[in-house]
Formats: structure tokens, sequence, C-alpha cells
């Protein structure tokens, strides 16, 4: 009878959920706190998960179900509130936010309707195991070797590493489904999750089984803060807290690992590559006083773990870095390292600001090691797939251009390799000096508003670059294209030339674009500002005939740079 009688509850819910499907918002709740209990068997590949979480209705209506997902391998086995269990209903939920492609989807019906703005605490539980997956990839035709190189989590007795939400949802999350092969589907669905979760903490309590009495592995977690593991009976345990996870995923690994100390960064390696790992640990010491004198001083060491993998994709999420050491090759071990120690010296809730900084660190340190050139090369690769994608969308529609914008956008190819342009070319507007003093007046805690960050820029020139901003941070106005309309020389005493240039910028953003006049052994380069759909003039004075005039040496991302170069005819000369 007992079974008979849930058969019928559950009946009555899915009933319920069916004649209200239009009305089930999976985004409806934010997840604002978590206190959770993570205990970790590596021998079996097993977590387990029992604790709180407090959800709010950020909503426009009440709230009577709230989906709270997990993982496909993990399963749920208890969600309460106070000392009540809650009815809900598990189901299998598609979506490639997680390395199954799949999600474990609680639908849990609350005893009364939670009002817009309301919270609501929930007492879970629920255990599984994460083994490697990666079906999201193979299924859209990724070759298996290079789909477990990507999607690498995993809970195993010799190497454990998991990453958050994108990756393995081994908390509980609430999206809507996301597909890889939809386009920048998850991105976008990734990104409203972080947006919404950017002033949420987490509050871990981890302990970790271990076998080995002798010689027991380090636990690792990206947290705020989290003391070293200690040990307690057969497990090792660990107290860690993030403040706000606003751009940290919560991640964690667990390994027999060595250590190469240093004073800005601590090297955790796998037995064997002690090596690539005091390589890497020199290259980030060498590297931390040119980031200090444009970042500040670190704010917390850098952590730097081993990936088991040689082929492992890099992965970084707060303070600690994960990558193979393996093989690393020691030229690019000062540019990653570069990007990890800026991370450690400055951060912001922002994406363009916080990763877009870190990746305009590796172009100045570039430049520093080998010249402009080397940077503007590294720049250029990273150039090349958001500007494919301004080509293609040179006219974007009102609300492409808001939802795009470096302020808005979910996707890594603009927050990452764009906002390293936008700040390039900011650095190249207003001086090393100005840049570095609008940097160090920042203060994450006081970034309320989009225009918080270009008021302290501008605070530091006498220049209005609000035209600037509006094209390239707030709005996604497309990417400039640059042409030499005309080029007009006359000849001044006693012994020069004087050119009057007229430059074409179809596209629709505008920039200050480098103009280089060459001539027979030497050049010439002024700056120029060029409005999006408009021209612009400048008279530039040389002292021998002009040969040529190129706009753009790479600094200035455009759609098309196969036009940028205009040859001067000795007719012209007048």
């Amino acid at each position: 009878m007992k079974l008979r009688g849930l058969r019928f509850v559950f009946l009555i819910i899915l009933c319920a959920l069916a004649a209200n499907s239009f009305s089930l918002d999976r985004e409806a709740f934010t997840f604002t706190k978590y206190d959770l209990d993570i205990s970790i068997a590596p021998d079996q590949q097993r977590l387990g998960v029992r604790g709180k979480i407090t959800i709010r209705n950020d909503s426009s209506l009440p709230q009577k179900f709230a989906v709270l997902q997990i993982s496909s391998s993990l399963a749920w086995r208890s969600i309460r509130a106070g000392d009540k269990p809650l009815q809900f209903v598990a189901q299998d939920y598609t979506s490639d936010i997680d390395h199954t492609g799949a999600l474990s989807e609680a639908v849990v019906t609350l005893p009364e309707a939670v009002p817009p703005k309301g919270n609501f605490d929930l007492e879970i539980a629920y255990e599984g195991v994460i083994v490697l997956d990666a079906r999201r990839l193979t299924r859209i035709d990724t070759p298996e070797t290079a789909a477990h190189s990507t999607d690498w989590d995993q809970i195993s007795e010799k190497f454990t590493a998991v990453r958050g939400a994108g990756y393995v949802a081994w908390y509980p999350i609430a999206t809507e489904g996301a597909s890889l092969s939809e386009g920048a589907d998850l991105f976008e669905v990734l990104g409203r999750w972080k947006a919404r979760e950017s002033a949420s903490s987490m509050h871990l309590r981890i302990s970790v089984t271990s076998n080995d009495e002798e010689d027991k592995p380090e636990l690792l977690v990206n947290a705020t803060t989290c003391p070293t593991a200690h040990e307690a009976g057969a497990q090792f345990v660990a107290d860690c807290t993030y403040r706000s996870m606003a751009l940290t995923a919560p991640a964690f690994v667990i390994a027999n690992y060595e250590i190469a100390d240093r004073a800005a960064v601590a090297v955790h390696f796998l037995r064997g590559h002690d090596a690539s790992a005091v390589n890497y640990a020199d290259a980030a010491e060498k590297a931390e006083p040119f980031i200090a004198e444009w970042f500040g001083a670190p704010r917390s060491k850098a952590e730097t773990a081993d990936l088991s993998d040689p082929n492992a994709a890099p992965y970084e999420s707060g303070p600690l870095l994960l990558t193979p050491l393996a093989g690393n090759d020691p030229k690019l071990a000062g540019l990653v390292a570069v990007h990890q120690l800026a991370h450690a010296a400055f951060s912001s809730p922002r994406a363009w600001i916080n990763e877009g900084l870190a990746h305009f660190a590796q172009a100045l340190y570039l430049e520093h090691q080998n010249g402009r050139r080397a940077a503007l090369d590294y720049m250029g690769l990273h150039r090349s797939a958001f500007s494919r994608a301004g080509k293609a969308a040179t006219a974007p529609r009102s609300e492409d251009e808001v939802n795009r914008s470096l302020v808005n956008s979910a996707d890594e190819q603009l927050y990452r390799s764009k906002a390293m342009c936008v700040w390039w070319m900011l650095r190249d507007m207003v001086g090393d000096a100005a840049l570095k003093k609008a940097i160090a007046s920042y203060h994450p805690e006081e970034d309320k508003e989009p225009s918080y960050m270009p008021r302290l820029i501008q605070a530091q020139t006498q220049r209005n670059l609000e035209w600037f901003f509006d094209d390239w941070v707030y709005r996604d106005h497309g990417l400039p294209d640059f042409k030499v309309e005309s080029a007009f020389t006359h000849e001044t005493l006693p012994d020069g030339y004087m050119l009057t240039i007229t430059v074409n910028n179809a596209g629709g953003a505008g920039a200050e674009v480098p103009l280089t006049v060459k001539f027979a052994g030497g050049e010439v380069t002024e700056r120029l500002v060029v409005r999006g759909k408009s021209n612009g003039v400048i008279r530039i004075e040389v002292p021998k005939p002009p040969e040529e005039v190129v706009v753009n040496d790479g600094s200035v991302p455009e759609s098309d740079m196969t036009n940028n170069v205009f040859k001067i005819e000795a007719a012209e000369s007048k």
C-alpha cells in the first residue's frame, strides 16, 4: 500500500508539472549560498555530498517548483526543508554543461510558493561516481583521444582532478539545456549562470579517504581560503571557503605531488616532472617584477598543479592553474606564468577586465622580451577568430550590439582575445604611465557599474574617450575596416615632402590607428582617429619622396587587412 501511495504521489506531481510545464523556469532561482560536506573515495571513484543550499527567487513571479541539477553520473538521495522531506521528481536532462552530456535533474515541489527576491533553504544529499567521460564531445564527432584530453575530469585512485560547472556539475546548479552543436549556446547558458552566481558564496568541508598510511596524496582546492588538509584517522580533511564565485568555478585536485616552491608561485608536480616544474617556477620568479610593475604586488601566491595527461588542455580558475608539466616548452613557460601572475596580482568581477588584462599582460611581456612586433604577432593569433566573426557580421543587430558587448559577453573569444586588443589600443592611446595609474586605482568591490573602469582611465587623460568605449566596450559595433583613399604629396622648403592622407573606415567601430609613411631609408608613423563609417584626414611630413602608406600595424583588429597598403606613384607628387 505504501508503494502504491508513493507512486500515486509521483503521478500527481508529474501531472502538475505537465500542466504547468510552460511555467517551469529552470533559471528562476539563484543559488546564493552553499554549505556542503564533501566525501571523496578515490579508490571507488565516488563522491558523496550532504549539506545545505540557499536559493533566491530572482524571477518576477512566485515560484512553487525549484530545479536542482547535478551530473548524470550522480544521483539524488534526499531533499528536505528543515526536518521535512520534500517531494521531487528526478529525471535525466540533456545538457552539455556537464561532461557526460546530461544532468540528473530534481524538480522539487516547495511547501509554498517563494515570492520574488524571497529565499529558501534546502537540505540535500546526493552521491555517485565521477569517471573519465567525454560523451558530449564524442557525440559531435570529436576524436576520442582529443575529447579525453579536453574533458579530463575524473576521480581515480592514481589521480583526481575535477572542475566545476561547464565541465562537471558536482555541486547543484540550475540552467536551461546547453548544446555544443549549437554554436555559442553552451557559453551563453554558462555565462548566464556565472552572472547569476557572481555574488554567491560556498563553504566546503572536504574529506578524502586514503589507504596509503605513509604517502598520503595532496588535496588542492581553488578556494579563497583553504588551509592545508590535516589527517583525521584514515582520512585527510580540509575546510575551504569561496567568498565569491564571480570568476571562480570550484575545482579540486588530489594527487601524490612534490613541490617546487618560490616566493611568487608554488608548483605541484608529479614524480618525474621535476625539471619542467623547476623551469616553470624559475620563469615565474623572473616574470614577477615585470607583472608587479604593471599590476602591483601579488595578493596571493599563485598555485600550479600538474596534470597526468601530457596532452590535457590547461585550465585556470581563481588562484589555481592546472596544466601538464611533462614536456612543457621552456619558451612558453614565461608566457603562461605571466598570465597566472597577473591574476594573482589583479582581479575583477568583470570578465573583459579580469581575463582581458591577463592576456594583455602576455602581450606586454612578449614586447618586453622580443619587441613590439612579437607582441603584435601574438595578438594576431588571437585576433583571427573574432575578426572572422566581425567580418561576417559587419552590421550587427541592435540587440547583438548589447549582448556581444565586452561588458555582457559570455563568449571567451571576446572577453579574452578581443579584450586583450582593446587594452592594447587603450595603452597606445593613453600611454603606459596613465594606464598603470588607472589599473592601480581599481578596486573590485567598487566596480558596481560598467563605466567604473572607463572612468578611471579617462581620469588619467585629458582626452574624451567615450566614443571608444561605446564602440568597443559598451556595444559591439563590429570591427573597423581601414583603407587609404588618397595620398597627395607636395614638396616643402628646403628639402621635404608633405603628404595629405585620407583614410576611410568602412567598418562600424572607430579607432585610433597608426599610419606609417615609408620612404627610401626610413619611415614616419603618426596616429589618426577614424570613426566608424567615416573618413579621417592627416598631414605627415617626410624628408624624402614617399613610396607607400600603411594604415594599421596590426595593433587594431580589423575585419579586412588586405587593403591596408597604398602605393605612391612618382606622378602623384606635386
